[in-house]
């Protein structure tokens, strides 16, 4: 049996799908994090020892990545981490803003007070995290992310939501450093604020042009990090 090392959970009861998965996901935020940067190598044998697994769970791991469009493989030079270059950041916020304004439109014409109110308290959220000094990029991350999580589960269409899912994995190969340019942060806050505007007056044709808008500046920021 493989020796647990790193978080890996083994045991009698973990299958090889389990393993597998669990390591996708150690290894998918090391790239978020940029532990591993977009264009390098990545040495399955150093990870395999790092982890205390054999190269079988690691190999189908990265086929989940690659799969993802995390991970690039190269025959006969193994797997390297995705570098997004302008046309692929063009394409996946082109379809994000097609996709979310159509979530945010659905929502507006069928929101509940109460999920007005989540939205608002994960809105309350943003805002401090953008206030805070110094700013916690991660943290203003995190919450925006769960905002349109759930102004998309509002929406309740799970075919967009996986569609938007996988999108979503591609794009945070480049959004921490969009957010790093000069402003986009409060930007970004003022679109948010645009956004509940909408949803708050159940406008939907307003909260689809206003979620359009922040794809539109996010996608500037992004082609100028």
């Amino acid at each position: 049996m493989e020796a647990p090392t790193q978080g890996i959970r083994t045991g009698p009861s973990l299958s090889h799908r389990a393993l597998y998965e669990e390591v996708a996901e150690l290894i998918r935020q090391r790239i978020y994090q940029r532990e591993l940067e977009p264009g390098s190598w990545i040495d399955e044998l150093k990870i395999a020892e790092e982890y205390g697994i054999s190269r079988t769970p690691l190999r189908e791991a990265l086929k989940v990545l690659a799969a993802e469009g995390l991970v690039t493989m190269k025959v006969r030079r193994g797997a390297y981490v995705t570098e997004v270059s302008s046309k692929d950041l063009l394409d996946v916020y082109h379809l994000l803003g097609l996709l979310e304004s159509d979530a945010a439109e659905a929502a507006a014409q069928n929101v509940t007070d109460s999920e007005i109110e989540e939205l608002q308290q994960l809105h309350a959220q943003l805002e401090a995290a953008a206030g805070s000094s110094p700013v916690s990029t991660k943290q203003f991350l995190t919450i925006n992310e769960q905002f349109h999580i759930r102004l998309l589960q509002i929406a309740n269409n799970r075919w967009r939501d996986q569609m938007v899912a996988d999108l979503r994995k591609v794009m945070k190969l480049n959004r921490q450093n969009s957010l790093h340019k000069l402003g986009r942060i409060h930007a970004s806050l003022l679109e948010h604020r645009a956004i509940m505007d909408a949803l708050q007056k159940r406008d939907g044709p307003a909260s689809a042009r206003c979620m359009r808008d922040h794809f539109a500046s996010g996608l500037r920021a992004a082609l100028l990090s």
